[in-house]
Order: structure tokens, then sequence, then C-alpha cells
């Protein structure tokens, strides 16, 4: 998602310059032995002080999402909190509000004036991520069959959802998905991006009667929304899904498999071979007869959600290498979302 008029994020971080300075401060933390360490986001700027991290959001707007306002920013804390505890409660412990008291300064909670809001999480190693784990060649069969039984048993126990959903819900993703494209076409090099929507939305308009029937049979619920490698980690021994999409109640009401497919689609964007055995332990907890049909599409659509994120953050880079690296993978996914669409991968129809 690109920024709106909230601004960049160093924009952000300039207006929440007293916010962060007081969260920077070890002695913001008890005693104020521990040492501060930030680690920065485009939406988020990280605190990690002994064994908690404090998440502040930045004071900015992208497409769908807006935390310009104290407001805003609680709100989106406490949701967040809410929806993580779903899969992670042992993670995420408490929002803390950051308040002005009488003397002018900068405290966690207790009376004063309301500056703004913290998600407070459980520290946990950032080499225990997914992402990083794929990336050095940790991730066993074992604990990929073991992350399809999860993640079926956590879809399957979210109640479906009315009102989300089906051929009308998914459209608003792949507009969306050419919106951002477009920010980023003259990087990313691409010259076709209308060809792609036409041939997305040609395959939507054919699927419409199957996605409807789905969401009329329940397959439509209140999933993780952004369920990406990175946002999966080992915590104390156990798979745990964390950092689920919290500020749009509809791009995270989606039907199951579309949900899942964000997970599929990267795996098999770093290897074929990490996606089936996730598919196919999914399946086993929560089959469904009309994956094929479907999962083409989803995955198409969740490649071009990525490729736009990746060519967005090569344009931040600060250094030439990463950039480069970050805009190739760009450019892969997004001819991967034209290969999803022509032929669904071979893993598909491997059995269970």
């Amino acid at each position: 998602m690109s920024a709106l008029s909230g601004g960049s994020p160093a924009d952000a971080t300039w207006r929440q310059r007293e916010t962060v300075a007081f969260l920077a401060n070890p002695a913001s933390y008890g005693d104020g032995r521990e040492a501060v360490t930030q680690v920065a986001t485009h939406c988020s700027i990280v605190f990690l002080v002994g064994e908690q991290a404090y998440k502040l959001k930045r004071a900015i707007r992208f497409g769908l999402a807006d935390y310009t306002t104290r407001a805003l920013r609680a709100r989106a804390c406490r949701a967040e909190l809410v929806l993580n505890r779903r899969t992670a409660p042992e993670l995420y412990r408490d929002v803390r509000a950051i308040v002005r008291g009488a003397d002018g300064r900068l405290r966690f909670g207790g009376p004063g004036e309301p500056v703004d809001s913290v998600v407070v999480m459980r520290r946990f190693a950032q080499a225990d991520q997914f992402d990083r784990m794929a990336e050095e060649g940790r991730l066993s069969l074992e604990l990929l069959r073991a992350l399809g039984h999860l993640v079926a048993r956590f879809h399957l126990a979210v109640p479906p959802r009315s009102g989300f959903g089906g051929a009308h819900g998914l459209r608003a993703a792949v507009e969306e998905n050419h919106r951002e494209l477009l920010r980023v076409a003259e990087p990313l090099r691409a010259s076709a991006l209308p060809v792609l929507r036409g041939r997305t939305l040609a395959a939507l308009s054919t699927l419409a009667p199957v996605l409807d029937r789905r969401r009329d049979a329940g397959e439509v619920r209140r999933g993780h929304g952004d369920l990406r490698l990175a946002n999966i980690c080992l915590f104390q021994g156990r798979i745990t899904l964390f950092d689920c999409l919290e500020f749009d109640e509809t791009l995270g009401t989606v039907d199951r498999l579309y949900d899942l497919a964000f997970l599929l689609m990267d795996l098999h964007m770093r290897a074929a071979r990490l996606a089936a055995p996730v598919w196919a332990s999914y399946r086993e907890i929560a089959a469904d007869s009309g994956a094929h049909e479907v999962l083409g599409l989803f995955l198409s659509i969740r490649a071009a959600t990525r490729c736009y994120a990746l060519a967005g953050k090569a344009m931040r880079a600060t250094s030439p290498d990463p950039a480069a690296r970050l805009m190739a993978d760009a450019r892969r996914h997004l001819a991967a979302t034209h290969c999803f669409l022509r032929r669904p991968p071979d893993w598909l129809d491997q059995p269970a």
C-alpha cells in the first residue's frame, strides 16, 4: 500500500518524535537498566526492551489504513490485540496508553492527557520467523505439515461471516491491486498492467457463481488476512501465527482458501516443494472439493499484492543492492500472477 496524504514514514516519525523519544529512553521502563533496540517497518516502530516488545503505529495513512490520529491508532492497537490473541495469546500481552501527566512528561498509563498507544508483546528471536527459516533451509517437512494442520484448525474454529467475500469482495481486492501496481509501474517496468487486470477480472467473472456459492456455504470467515511466512514464528517451541491484518474488516474477512493462498503463494515462490506439504496437511483437517477451481485465481491475486509491496520496499531501500534484489523479486511475483491464472501449480493435484 502506498502512503497517501498521511505522509511518509519519516514524516510520521517527526510528528511522533516526542513519543518515539519516550519509547527509546531506557528510563521509561522501570529502573532504566535495559537497553532499548528499535526496529522500524513501514507501518510501525517496534521498541525491544528485555523480554518485551512495544509496537507503535506510525501516524500515517495508506490506501486502506489510516493511523493519522491518536484515536485511530488506539483503536487499531485494540483490534490488533483482540484478533491476534486468537492465534498468539502468549505473544500478545496488552495495549498500553502513553499519557502526558500534570508535570508535562510522558508516561505509561495513569491520569493525564492521552498521547498515543502501543501494543505490548512478548519478544521472540527474529531467527525463529519462518521467512528467515525458509531462507536458511530450516523449514522441515514436519514443521510444514504441522503448519498446514494449524492453519486448518484456525480456519475451522472461526465462525462464518455474512456480508463479506464472494465475487464482489474479491473484485475489490483486484481493483486495489491494480491501483497500487500503477503507483510502482515505472520502477517495476510493467507496461502491461491493464492486461493483467483484464485477465484477472475475466477469471473472476467466470468464477463468480462459484465464489458466491462458497460465501453462502459459510466459507467466508475473519481469517488472518496477511498470512505470510514473515508473520509466522516459533515461540516457546510452538508454531505461532501473529501480526494479522487488523485495520480493515473487509480485507480480513475472506474465503478461507483466499486466506491460505497468501501462505501457499509465499511458499511456492521460494520453492514449490515447500507449498505441497502445507496444502496436503491442510486438506487432511479442512477438506475442500472445490479448491482446484478457485486457488489459481486466489494465488494470482495474492502474488499481485506481494508484487507491489516488494516494489514499494525496493523504492524505500537506502542502498542499491537490496533495492535491486527486492525489485527483481517484485518482477518475479508479477510474472507469477499470469502463471497462476494460466495453470494452477502441480502440487494442487497431489493426493493428501
